[in-house]
């Protein structure tokens, strides 16, 4: 009989979806098959659900060999606002063989969203930074800056101090309470310091990661200085003046996506202020080829989120489920 396996979110947390070496190998693996020419992508499809324009859902497709063996599909519908127990983005990933098609299984992809872009912005602090980040700070307090938290904890140990601001500062506390069951006990973990004012929150760090969904730029050029590396996973946090002082600037791909995307850099270019070609280097550059900044460089990482990474996290978690009978599993015919 031939079968599928579906795994809830507490279904793919059991399958792995919260470990952070595995989610990082997962980045690695898939950007070193994107160039070598063993993984695609197609453009994402998207569909208007209203008049309002925040109302859309996305098809972001996409296909891996190697131990992935998947093709495979992630549907987001996003919607204006929550309604009752309905979040305002829902997401699932559907994954099929790709060597003969087989259907797999399909994932509560929300979580894993937050994690592989939680994920690729490790890789951008190991790569870029000339050393393990001290200090870090953090803005936002929504889903993204929930799994952008867990993952500094888990995966950099030199941290000393984490900054966190957010423009509600009471969702901040909201953001901590999330970390017992986030990360792992740490003999030592790093300081927690939250911040009225987002000059306070910058003003030492090595590290400026912005997980926000703001429409206009608050993050301005004094931000901006030697090896200091500033990521952007949100909307249009940095204004174009930021993004053209930094000496470096970087992003996980560059596609077809500048041409629509809201993302900083991607309106930067569509306003004639920036070039494709200044981009220093991607995410392969980075990963595979080993790319790395002059010395006292100040960076910058534009985060798009690429549809490879969701595909591989989401079979990688049900090959795992697959060997410990995680999840449900479903007949097809």
């Amino acid at each position: 009989m031939l079968t599928m396996r579906y795994l809830s979110r507490t279904d793919a947390l059991a399958a792995g979806a919260g470990d952070w070496a595995l989610a990082v190998a997962d980045v690695r693996d898939a950007i070193r098959l994107y160039h070598n020419g063993e993984a695609a992508m197609v453009a994402e499809s998207v569909l208007p659900m209203g008049m309002d324009p925040r109302e859309k859902a996305y098809g972001l497709p996409a296909s891996l060999g190697g131990r992935f063996d998947a093709a495979g599909l992630k549907w987001t519908v996003h919607r204006a606002r929550a309604s009752g127990d309905l979040p305002s983005i829902t997401s699932n990933t559907f994954v099929n063989r790709l060597s003969d098609g087989r259907p797999l299984g399909l994932v509560e992809s929300g979580l894993l969203t937050t994690v592989r872009t939680a994920a690729v912005s490790a890789l951008a602090i190991e790569c870029l930074l000339p050393a393990a980040p001290r200090r870090a700070t953090l803005l936002g307090a929504g889903r993204q800056a929930e799994s952008h938290l867990a993952m500094l904890i888990a995966r950099f140990p030199s941290l000393g101090t984490i900054h966190l601001w957010n423009r509600t500062a009471s969702r901040l506390d909201r953001l901590v309470q999330t970390l017992p069951d986030a990360t792992p006990a740490l003999d030592q973990s790093p300081a927690l310091v939250r911040h009225e004012t987002l000059n306070a929150a910058i003003a030492e760090t090595d590290v400026i990661i912005c997980c926000t969904s703001a429409p206009e730029p608050f993050l301005l050029p004094s931000a901006v200085r030697p090896d200091r590396l500033i990521i952007q996973t949100g909307f249009h946090e940095a204004s174009f003046e930021t993004i053209a002082a930094c000496d470096v600037v970087t992003a996980d791909l560059w596609g077809d996506f500048a041409e629509r995307s809201a993302k900083s850099l991607f309106q930067m270019y569509r306003a004639g202020r920036f070039r494709p070609e200044q981009v220093a280097a991607d995410l392969s550059g980075l990963v595979v080829d080993g790319w790395r900044p002059p010395a006292g460089s100040s960076l910058y990482f534009s985060s798009f989120g690429l549809n490879l990474f969701d595909i591989a996290l989401a079979q990688r978690v049900l090959q795992r489920a697959g060997q410990h009978d995680i999840g449900t599993v479903l007949p097809l015919f």
